[in-house]
């Protein structure tokens, strides 16, 4: 029988002279300190995790160690009962990230650790327990062993590492007699490890060399070269148009980087760049590591070990593999950097991007942030000196930027019959570029069929359970849906509310666009691309891949299909309702929009045919429309900056969005005005004084205020000084715990106001 390698210890009634730090995945903000048994002495270490007691009986849970020391502590402590880790889970420097997120992001030091280190790691998922053999040392060869087992021995020391037994055997030939002959007369001894299984490297990847660079991409790698052969902490801001080849200026980064014996790190901020990513980063290097959510626990497990053992060179993987365990770190790449999607939304709610600057702070190397539309934050980075700006201004080959024109919805000629969704000049430019043997992309970042489903009689809107959001309808499972809470019911055949059985499906989402291009377009293959069709591992890859051989002739989808791709076919590309983003209250919107509209229309024209892209709108005036149609980021920036200013927003100011819910509507109201008030009090008894103000605003109902059930509140703190809000913060939220049945959530730094 195969043996564990630890083992929970005998009781024992010896002091303990060491002693144990352990956080746990609990709202708690100290480490407990456990006594170390003597025998698990020599495996407990920083890093890994231990089992231990807690709380009034013996029962254990799992918490991190995050120090040992022999100080012996003032109280009597419990002993650790169990170490459940070959090796540590974490390095030092992510320790000390971690530890900054739990400081910066005001949450347990536990929870960050819980969330930073994927399931497939802590259950060394992926891995198999093999037995393995090896000579015993300082034993001379007895002389009374048979022609095999002398063979076997031999080979044994030959190889001079342990040897797992089927391996053994087949070299030799021979049967598990023979070893089992040699362990009985303690030749050899028995060694339980585990291995990691195999894992599938991209299908159609060959290996490939260097592109040539054009001028402006050598000049950007030549600034960067110093960087990366030196080492150090250097952030930079890499500002490049759409098709401007910033991905092979972060190859040519990691090349010199590798070379030196060192790992690269790259983020991407979706799914469905991931596959793209890594064929392109496995044809350069060959053997890459992926880490995103989508992995199985099996693969992410044994991705996350081969870089913990610097098998992998090259990570890729979405805002979680910011968290991967490399030993060597020579430089860590952010492509799309502009992108929310690095935000997580739930605890710990950290800003991907910002822990990627802050570990290669911590770290001591490069960072290299990339995008066509950066964010206000890192562009006003760059303008104060904090980044150094770098700027492919230019296509590769000279490409001119695709033209836009925008479609004014507002005067478009209305059909007979049935209402499109495409306008005339989309749908004719449509015909002719497949016509000519290109491809379309279409954006509509709506899924469904229908948005909303209501009664012409008297107004009634079908409205989800729990959140006060109309369902919207699905029309291949015939149910309506909430997009926030996953509620589901059946449609209506009669209005509940009047009876009448007028009942209308309104509104627009891809899965009525996908209906309405597979009947204009019969002879062509469509394609939808979005949370609902995307579910099963592997869909995005299948899907790009097919897309990318012209297996499919109009791909449609949400935002997932607007950024990072790269299809030379690609000669047109339609935008159904660009206005959709600028109806939601929150100050980012203009910005969303601009790069949304920017990155989508970037995939027209990289290849020799060119390509256009066409923007329905029904307010062609507003500038985030109006410039992304001309490509003009620097006009946008400057005026947004601007606005931003006037109203204390970032990056100007700092803000921490504390949201209070209940299923009570007035126990939660009372809640935040009393935490609202504590607040209040606070900053005016504070010795703050200008610039370093903190400026409360709310309480108030969130736009959304019925969510899950739950009756929200929210209220905003602003101030010029990250230090200042932090400090207000840690006076006042840990002295006011909510009462039974109410919850509240701090987010620093938000990116959703809804």
């Amino acid at each position: 029988m195969q043996q564990d390698l630890f083992v929970a210890p005998q009781p024992t009634t010896e002091a303990p002279t060491l002693f144990a730090e352990v956080v746990f995945d609990r709202p708690l903000d100290h480490a407990f300190t456990y006594g170390v048994p003597t025998d698990l002495a020599p495996l407990v270490a920083v890093g890994k995790r231990l089992k231990v007691p807690f709380g009034r009986g013996d029962r254990g849970i799992v918490g991190f160690c995050v120090g040992v020391t022999t100080t012996v502590p003032e109280r009597k402590v419990k002993p650790i009962l169990e170490v459940l880790d070959d090796d540590a889970l974490l390095t030092d420097p992510l320790l000390r990230l971690t530890r900054w997120m739990a400081d910066y992001y005001l949450c347990a030091w536990g929870q960050v650790l819980n969330a930073v280190v994927p399931a497939g790691a802590r259950q060394q998922a992926g891995s198999i327990r093999r037995v393995f053999v090896e000579p015993v040392p300082d034993i001379e060869m007895p002389p009374k062993l048979s022609p095999r087992q002398t063979a076997a021995l031999v080979a044994l020391r030959e190889v001079g590492k342990p040897v797992e037994v089927r391996l053994l055997l087949r070299k030799v030939g021979c049967g598990a007699g023979i070893v089992k002959a040699l362990l009985e007369r303690g030749l050899i001894r028995r060694v339980v490890r585990r291995v990691d299984r195999e894992t599938q490297a991209p299908d159609d990847c060959e290996i490939t060399g260097p592109l040539t660079l054009n001028d402006e991409q050598a000049h950007v790698v030549e600034t960067l070269r110093p960087a990366l052969h030196r080492g150090g902490f250097k952030p930079f801001l890499l500002y490049g148009v759409t098709g401007s080849g910033k991905t092979e200026v972060y190859l040519r980064a990691i090349e010199e980087v590798v070379a030196r014996g060192k790992q690269a790190l790259v983020l991407v901020p979706e799914i469905s760049l991931t596959p793209q990513t890594v064929r392109r980063f496995a044809g350069r290097f060959g053997d890459v590591a992926v880490l995103h959510s989508h992995l199985g626990d099996a693969e992410r497990g044994v991705h996350w070990r081969r870089v913990q053992t610097g098998q992998a060179r090259v990570v890729v993987g979405a805002r979680s593999a910011v968290f991967a365990p490399t030993r060597e770190l020579g430089l860590i790449v952010i492509d799309e950097e502009h992108e929310t999607s690095f935000k997580q939304d739930s605890t710990p709610r950290y800003q991907g991007r910002d822990v990627a600057v802050m570990r290669a702070r911590i770290e001591d190397v490069p960072i290299v942030l990339g995008s066509a539309t950066p964010s206000l934050e890192s562009w006003h980075n760059a303008q104060r000196g904090a980044y150094t700006l770098l700027s492919l201004p230019r296509r590769v080959a000279s490409r001119p930027l695709p033209p836009v024109r925008l479609l004014d919805m507002r005067h478009m000629p209305v059909r007979r019959g049935r209402p499109s969704a495409l306008s005339d000049p989309l749908l004719e430019s449509m015909r002719k570029a497949l016509s000519q043997g290109g491809q379309v992309m279409l954006l509509l970042n709506r899924r469904g069929f229908a948005t909303h489903v209501h009664c012409p009689a008297c107004g009634h809107v079908e409205s989800c359970r729990f959140c006060d959001l109309a369902l919207t309808y699905h029309k291949q499972r015939d149910t309506m849906v909430c997009h926030y809470c996953s509620f589901e019911q059946e449609p209506a055949q009669n209005c509940p509310a009047c009876g009448r059985s007028a009942i209308r499906y309104q509104g627009l989402g891809t899965e009525k666009l996908e209906a309405e291009l597979q009947e204009l377009f019969p002879a062509q293959v469509v394609r939808r691309m979005d949370s609902d069709t995307m579910r099963k591992p592997g869909s995005h890859a299948r899907t790009l891949a097919a897309f990318r051989r012209g297996e499919i002739h109009i791909l449609l989808g949400t935002q997932m299909i607007a950024k990072g791709l790269d299809f030379p076919n690609v000669t047109l590309v339609g935008v159904i309702n660009a206005d959709m983003g600028l109806h939601i209250p929150d100050f980012r919107s203009g910005e969303r929009t601009f790069q949304l509209l920017s990155q989508v229309s970037g995939r027209a024209g990289r290849g020799p045919r060119g390509g256009c892209v066409y923007v329905q709108t029904f307010n062609p005036e507003h500038p985030a429309i109006r410039l992304a149609a001309t490509h003009d980021y620097a006009l946008f920036v400057a005026e947004e900056l601007e606005h931003r200013r006037e109203h204390a927003y970032p990056p100007y100011q700092r803000l921490a969005r504390i949201i209070v819910r209940g299923m009570d509507e007035e126990a939660a109201r009372q809640f935040s005005e009393t935490l609202a008030n504590a607040f209040t009090e606070t900053i005016a008894r504070f010795p703050l004084t200008e610039p370093a103000a903190v400026r409360l605003l709310g309480p108030a109902e969130t736009p959304v205020f019925r969510l899950q059930g739950y009756y929200r509140f929210h209220f905003q703190l602003q101030s010029p000084s990250p230090a200042t809000l932090h400090k207000v913060l840690r006076l006042v939220m840990p002295m006011h715990t909510p009462p039974k049945d109410i919850e509240v959530s701090l987010d620093v730094d938000p990116f959703n106001m809804m």
